[in-house]
């Protein structure tokens, strides 16, 4: 057997999965130019170009796709036979990359911290996309999933429940005067998130859900937010998003009773990289941090 059969795979892996010469040698612990080297040894040792050196990115050729998709499940195998011997003793060290929806990207913070404080030797990749990254095939640690999870594959913590709440802004309701009930909702300026059908869902209440005709249609959850604070109608939101503006008297909770049980928030990880020590140490974060 060559000794030498997996010299330059796992940079060229990195560099592929990254898109980067940098982010890779970032993920690896090791100089641009180490990666850059050893990548450019693999190729001479095969006689052929397996990646495209773009200005911003970097791409496969046809043979380095065909060449990377066979050596994946290598890298990831040996990964993580090393990662479950490994894990016990080994401290969280290098980049965790974390990927999460807008609807709690507030929430990750607080998760970094408490990782930062017991681990110092962990840094931080934090992608905000409400696009759902494929785990098994992406360089993606640990994602944060608002709602089922119907990939039963993945290795899933639970970090906290939700309930959906109605609130308006104080000068809202000076204005437009104080519904008591839903079904008056109706005569009042709604602000909702646009679904992916391009229209929102209906809100949804202990006595039935409610169809709504918002005034204020957005992508975007820290915006609906916004929207709310600058008193441009009344939204149904989940509650975490809204705990601090109540307390703080700026929204005003309506409809308390009729208040149901909301989506689940939980941790992800494919299930290869569930024995890596950072992995570990960030599920436990971002239970302690979302108070599960």
């Amino acid at each position: 057997m060559d000794l030498d059969l997996f010299r330059g795979v796992v940079p060229f892996v990195a560099v592929v999965e990254e898109k980067s010469f940098r982010r890779a040698a970032a993920r690896l612990g090791v100089s641009p130019a180490a990666v850059s080297k050893s990548v450019a040894a693999l190729e001479a040792s095969l006689g052929m170009t397996l990646l495209v050196r773009g200005s911003r990115a970097v791409t496969p050729t046809r043979e380095g796709e065909l060449f990377f998709e066979s050596c994946r499940p290598a890298v990831t195998a040996v990964t993580s036979a090393r990662a479950t011997v490994e894990g016990a003793r080994r401290e969280p060290s290098g980049q965790l990359t974390v990927t999460a929806p807008f609807v709690v990207a507030a929430l990750v913070p607080p998760a970094l911290a408490i990782l930062r404080a017991r681990h110092p030797r962990l840094s931080f990749r934090v992608v905000v996309t409400d696009r759902l990254a494929r785990l098994g095939e992406e360089a993606v640690d640990v994602a944060i999933r608002v709602g089922p999870l119907p990939d039963s594959t993945l290795v899933a913590r639970r970090l906290r429940g939700t309930r959906l709440v109605v609130v308006a802004a104080p000068a809202y309701l000076a204005r437009a005067g104080t519904p008591r009930k839903p079904a008056e909702l109706d005569a009042h300026d709604a602000i909702a998130l646009d679904a992916p059908s391009g229209k929102p869902h209906p809100w949804r209440f202990v006595s039935g859900p409610i169809e709504v005709r918002p005034r204020v249609l957005l992508d975007h959850a820290p915006s609906l937010v916004d929207a709310l604070l600058a008193g441009l109608g009344v939204a149904q939101v989940l509650d975490f998003m809204v705990e601090g503006l109540v307390r703080a008297g700026r929204l005003v909770p309506l409809f308390a009773d009729e208040a149901v049980e909301g989506p689940p928030i939980h941790a992800v990880c494919a299930p290869g990289r569930r024995a890596t020590a950072r992995v570990r140490a960030a599920f436990d974060a971002f239970a302690d941090a979302f108070g599960a």
